[in-house]
């Protein structure tokens, strides 16, 4: 069985990717509903419960992990690895490389959350793949609440969106890249401000091309999907049609 967790919903936009590309593998879907979000919490919060996560998902039968979180990713996926040195840990980052060298303007924009603004991990993405265009950073709070309380037709959410999305396109950025999985339930509203001045870049296909090539035998299974929650393991189950992910629901023993 493969392991995929985040700290709520965002996630899920990873899973139906992985889904997609592992149709017949077995998934168990953790989301740490009574910590969310990660995005304003100490590097030391999200490892302890990623290193938390991490265990219970290997306790119950999984052996190869996908931190569906850019957050978790940044604070936390080597504390996984060495805390799980047998497993496969599969991690998931903003798409800083592939908007670099696709960018025409030269000017590139990452969507992301505070911790992952602060995080030295992209400090080094942005160094090492994007050494030859400006990189605008611009952290997005609220955001992810918005996606867990269901609220992506908020009228506040839309005016903050074009508020941080125009003055990105005035300074000529034409890839925007998705730095939180949350935020990719967020591209409807996204395109209606960005139109044709910029493309939107989202690396959930990466990630399961990545967990593909790693799984092996997993990728024969029942095609059977897990839920667990940290708290309201109900709200999961009953997202799934809000999000436009019914197809999943069909998969849960």
């Amino acid at each position: 069985m493969i392991g995929v967790f985040d700290s709520g919903l965002g996630g899920l936009s990873v899973l139906a990717a992985l889904v997609e590309a592992l149709p017949q593998a077995d998934f168990a879907y953790y989301a740490d509903t009574a910590h969310v979000p990660y995005g304003n919490k100490s590097e030391t919060q999200i490892q302890c419960r990623v290193l938390a996560i991490g265990d219970y998902l290997a306790k119950h039968g999984c052996s190869l992990l996908v931190v569906a979180c850019n957050t978790a990713t940044a604070a936390a996926v080597q504390a996984l690895r060495a805390a799980h040195p047998g497993l496969p840990v599969v991690g998931i980052e903003p798409g800083i490389k592939p908007a670099a060298q696709d960018s025409m303007s030269g000017r590139i924009a990452v969507l992301v959350t505070e911790a992952t603004a602060n995080s030295q991990r992209l400090q080094h993405l942005i160094r090492d793949h994007a050494g030859q265009v400006e990189v605008f950073v611009e952290p997005c709070p609220g955001w992810a609440t918005h996606v867990e309380m269901l609220q992506l037709d908020d009228p506040a959410l839309a005016t903050d969106v074009r508020a941080r999305i125009e003055p990105l396109l005035e300074q000529g950025v034409d890839r925007i890249v998705l730095g939180c999985t949350h935020y990719s339930f967020l591209a409807p509203l996204l395109r209606e401000v960005v139109g044709t001045r910029a493309q939107l870049v989202d690396v959930a296909a990466a990630v399961a091309r990545q967990t593909q090539r790693l799984a092996g035998r997993l990728a024969q299974g029942g095609g059977r999907l897990q839920l667990h929650a940290s708290a309201h393991p109900e709200r999961l189950r009953a997202a799934l049609p809000r999000l436009h992910l019914g197809r999943l629901a069909s998969r849960i023993a």
